[in-house]
């Protein structure tokens, strides 16, 4: 018999970790030579020193890893240059492109975005917005996975701007949500121009508020291009309500359809499979347009989606520059502004007729 196995021995065990202390101001003076006062004049940018001076305790900072104390300088600012971005969009689906454009709209201007997820939950939300002022937070923005649900918290009475976007606005408060029937005009312009006739429209529950707009949209351009008019099927978001809408639509003895407008992209995704299934050819038979442009399902749907985009991203950038004017004291005008939508093209459609 062998002996008893090796003791295994793992860096962790020889060399333990531990957090570092933050490099302090007085190490940085030591290190350049200087008062601790001189050190603080030169890297907030104060006092009279010669220009070397200074760049060299800058650069003595840099070189320590010093990071100054933004808690305490907010607290001399009246600002923490940091804002909350407050959502229920569990998957972010919506909220992750649309704190994008919240990023990139706000860190020209120094201020950092911190993402909360309240889910549905009233009290976790109220936690969440405690901690946020708590911080000193400049302002909040909150947005969500529907534009007609409010969060479930209150903000109404806070003493710092809130901007809702892609979610239900207080009363008199600033809203940004995308042009939804202007998306819908978009997919329906792009079928006609395409020369097809019989445009079918696939859309999730009717208690959706943008699903009804889409709807109400899709009918009237058909109307103003006097094409025939259908009524809308209306489902669920999900790949298989496309495939069942698909056996409604090309299961019976009327005229079929030349091109479908659906409500997302995964209800296209799944309408075109059950074309497939059914020996249609997509886009030669049959064109496809989907809603959201979700890139991982859009581009990954053969043959890939052509899709409506509700710039996310731009309408959070909107949302961010609209909170700034509001934390400089610059009034907004109150309500909700619809951003417009863009159709980005793929393959699902076809070309023009010859």
């Amino acid at each position: 018999m062998g002996g008893p196995a090796p003791k295994m021995v793992s860096d962790a065990e020889s060399a333990p970790v531990f957090a570092k202390p933050p490099v302090t101001l007085r190490e940085v003076a030591a290190a350049a030579g200087v008062s601790v006062a001189t050190a603080s004049k030169a890297l907030n940018g104060q006092g009279r020193m010669t220009a070397e001076t200074r760049e060299r305790i800058r650069e003595t900072a840099r070189i320590l890893g010093f990071r100054p104390n933004h808690l305490a300088q907010s607290l001399l600012r009246k600002r923490s240059f940091t804002v909350g971005l407050l959502t229920n969009d569990t998957y972010g689906r919506f909220s992750l492109p649309l704190m994008a454009g919240v990023s990139d709209a706000l860190v020209d201007n120094g201020v950092s975005v911190f993402l909360c997820n309240v889910e549905d939950d009233h009290r976790l939300g109220q936690l969440h917005v405690e901690a946020m002022l708590d911080k000193r937070v400049d302002g909040i923005i909150a947005t969500g996975k529907r534009i007609d649900r409010h969060l479930p918290v209150d903000l109404s009475n806070l003493r710092i701007p809130v901007v809702y976007a892609f979610t239900q606005p207080d009363p008199g408060a600033v809203g940004l949500v995308s042009d939804d029937a202007g998306g819908a005009r978009l997919a329906v312009e792009h079928f006609r121009r395409l020369g097809r006739r019989r445009i079918a429209h696939v859309s999730g529950p009717a208690s959706f508020e943008v699903v009804n707009t889409r709807a109400d949209a899709y009918r009237a351009a058909l109307q103003e291009n006097n094409l025939p008019v259908s009524e809308p099927l209306l489902g669920a978001w999900s790949e298989g309500w496309g495939h069942e809408a698909v056996a409604r639509l090309f299961g019976g003895g009327e005229e079929r359809p030349d091109a479908v407008f659906c409500g997302n992209d995964q209800i296209a995704r799944g309408v075109i499979d059950a074309l497939r299934e059914r020996g249609i050819a997509v886009p030669d038979d049959v064109g496809v347009i989907g809603f959201d442009n979700w890139e991982i399902v859009a581009e990954a749907t053969r043959p890939p989606l052509t899709s409506v985009d509700m710039n996310l991203a731009a309408l959070g950038r909107e949302a961010g520059l609209a909170l700034l004017s509001l934390v400089g004291g610059q009034p907004a005008a109150p309500g909700i502004r619809k951003l417009p939508c863009r159709l980005v093209v793929r393959q699902s459609c076809g070309s023009p007729p010859g």
